[in-house]
């Protein structure tokens, strides 16, 4: 646990904003979490996220080890040998900071928001001196999408797995939940981009071809959970194309979906060609408890 001060100076500025701004690896959303649990203070008291900061407050912090935080790395293994590791990453957990300096100094990821690569670090630091980029990560998930993630373990099975996504040869499937009730197949070619005075991606005529299809799984009280097949990677691919054909993800609070406990949406398998041994292989990572409450209680099952 990590202890600072700091006498603020300046305009008024929120709390949780204030925190983000001076911590590198700190999103809103954990700073926020952190004045929520009383280990960020004003002039030695409690206050909320939102207290307005002036000039002259003291601000004390109690940074958490991100890698202590969050324990039981082991736990989320699903599989593992010579060349890689899947893992299972929970809903809500970031794959990694957003500032890069972890990427040349992996312990800087140690210093804010829990995310995968910090438990990975911190559960396996010798992952830092196996020759491999990142940590070994060779694609990412949504912060807010669970599922199944490949981590390699060395330098040529990066390389052939990082090969193996940019070339489509790796088979990803996901379980989805959606508003609405689409037809049983569907075929969504529609390209993804970031328009000019948007602040998200959408799908964008001038954008990069992007491919999804899915097919319906079983219908809830007007919605459905889809099995998804995603043929392309583009960012937050899955989400926008159902949002354009008007059945987005519930509990995507970005590209419209209801309200729900968490997104529901979960990286279910991943089928691709060994790195060593060139066979065919295919993880799994099955739905979670959370992910299956969620779902009962937005269909009414």
């Amino acid at each position: 646990m990590k202890k600072t001060k700091t006498v603020y100076s300046g305009l008024p500025v929120r709390l949780d904003l204030f925190l983000a701004e001076i911590n590198e690896n700190f999103s809103r959303s954990y700073s926020r979490r952190l004045v929520e649990q009383g280990l960020a203070t004003v002039n030695g008291r409690a206050k909320k996220p939102s207290y307005v900061l002036n000039d002259g407050d003291e601000v004390e912090l109690a940074i958490p080890d991100a890698g202590k935080e969050q324990k039981g790395f082991e736990d989320l293994v699903l599989y593992e040998d010579k060349a890689l590791l899947a893992v299972l990453k929970p809903a809500g957990v970031a794959v990694h900071p957003n500032p890069g300096g972890w990427m040349t100094n992996p312990k800087a990821a140690l210093l804010g928001e829990p995310t995968l690569v910090s438990m990975l670090f911190s559960a396996r630091p010798e992952t830092a001196e196996a020759g491999v980029d990142r940590l070994g990560l060779v694609h990412r998930l949504d912060r807010d999408t669970s599922g199944l993630m490949l981590i390699a373990k060395t330098p040529e099975a990066q390389a052939s797995l990082t090969d193996g996504f940019r070339e489509r040869l790796i088979k990803k499937v996901y379980i989805g939940a959606v508003a609405g009730i689409p037809p049983k197949t569907g075929v969504i070619d529609a390209p993804i981009g970031r328009a000019s005075g948007f602040k998200k991606i959408k799908v964008w005529e001038y954008g990069r071809d992007a491919l999804t299809e899915y097919a319906l799984k079983e219908k809830g009280r007007n919605c459905a959970l889809l099995e998804i097949s995603p043929k392309t990677g583009r960012t937050n691919q899955i989400r926008i194309h159902l949002a354009h054909i008007g059945h987005p993800i519930m509990g995507d609070k970005l590209y419209g979906g209801p309200p729900a406990a968490r997104m529901l949406l979960h990286s279910l398998s991943v089928e691709f060609a060994h790195p060593y041994t060139g066979k065919r292989t295919r993880l799994t990572a099955p739905l979670q408890a959370d992910f299956k409450a969620a779902w009962k209680a937005v269909s009414g099952r």
